[in-house]
């Protein structure tokens, strides 16, 4: 397939610029993939779609402050957005398109908090060495890294979280789980929904625009994943009998469907590059909820393979008749 076959139009006033409070009143489509029917509903109806029997698993990652802005010692100013921990008090940035940087630059954040430019990465980043191998202190110059089409720079963080991470490590939030409260939470236990925690740290791969014209020519950024024991034990029993494993979001999936394909073990940890788009045999996810996609991504690709291409691209046309708020802070699909 070509990736122009995942195009769509988006009118930009969709771009949701904000999320909506509570948490779960934002808009739910619901997709029932077999009978190919679309139901228009609030997100916290979705207690009405899962009880005993259903596994919903979760990416507690948390997103880290990653927005940092300083100066260079020659006063011309500076934004960079901290990617991945290398080693103590080491990391790969991203320096603001225009910005020169090369190696030996200094940046100063302020007056205890500076990194100096010590090689290139990969795609233009940067290896920055700070002068603090204490993350909590370059973290407390930090700021929420929110999506550039998100023009409200002044969104909290923890907005930008859900409310179970817990894990620091990601760039940028695990966005379905972002509808979820405490109290609706707190409701699908006592329905008998069962919950199953994973880690994936979300890094700017998963968010790149794909340059390819042919999707399986893609190269997906690795990105680091843990899988607990008990996280594994509850996935083989709802496998063996039966019940439904619920992903919250594309991260959920990706790491689902990455164990999915290696032997057995009691507990996974590493890095996966998992690129999913049709055709795609689903494993481990029955079930997804999930955002609306951008246009030409490898995340609308995902939803494709898992709902059919045809019966997503038809439920994303009628989103934008009705419309729904689109991206990170925009409503839900629940597909089953």
């Amino acid at each position: 397939m070509e990736v122009k076959d995942f195009d769509y139009f988006l009118p930009e006033e969709l771009i949701a610029q904000k999320p909506v409070e509570p948490r779960d009143s934002s808009r739910l489509m619901v997709l029932n993939k077999k009978e190919k029917t679309i139901e228009h509903r609030i997100f916290r109806d979705i207690i009405n779609y899962l009880g005993e029997g259903d596994l919903l698993v979760r990416n507690i990652t948390k997103v880290i402050p990653a927005r940092l802005y300083g100066k260079k010692t020659t006063g011309a100013n500076i934004e960079i957005l901290l990617l991945e921990k290398v080693d103590k008090g080491i990391w790969k940035a991203l320096v603001k398109p225009g910005s020169k940087v090369k190696k030996g630059t200094e940046i100063l954040f302020n007056d205890n908090l500076k990194a100096v430019c010590k090689d290139w990465a990969e795609e233009g980043s940067r290896i920055l060495e700070f002068n603090s191998v204490n993350d909590e202190e370059i973290f407390k110059y930090g700021r929420a890294p929110l999506p550039p089409y998100v023009k409200n720079r002044k969104i909290s963080i923890d907005r930008y979280q859900t409310v179970y991470s817990r894990e620091m490590g990601s760039v940028a939030a695990p966005t379905a789980g972002l509808h979820f409260t405490e109290s609706l939470l707190k409701k699908l236990k006592e329905k008998g929904v069962e919950f199953a925690d994973v880690i994936l740290h979300v890094g700017l791969g998963t968010f790149r625009p794909v340059k390819v014209e042919k999707i399986e020519e893609h190269k997906m950024h690795s990105e680091t994943y843990y899988v607990p024991k008990e996280t594994v034990e509850k996935i083989r029993e709802y496998r063996k009998n039966k019940g439904r494993i619920i992903a919250v979001g594309t991260t959920s999936v990706r790491t689902l469907e990455t164990i999915a394909r290696l032997p057995e073990k009691d507990h996974y940890h590493g890095k996966t590059d998992i690129f999913i788009y049709p055709p795609f045999e689903f494993k481990f996810t029955d079930a997804l909820i999930t955002n609306f996609h951008l246009p030409r991504s490898t995340l609308l690709m995902l939803v494709s393979a898992f709902a059919g291409y045809e019966f997503i691209l038809n439920a994303y046309r009628i989103a934008v008749k009705e419309k729904y708020r689109f991206f990170s802070f925009g409503d839900a699909c629940f597909i089953y």
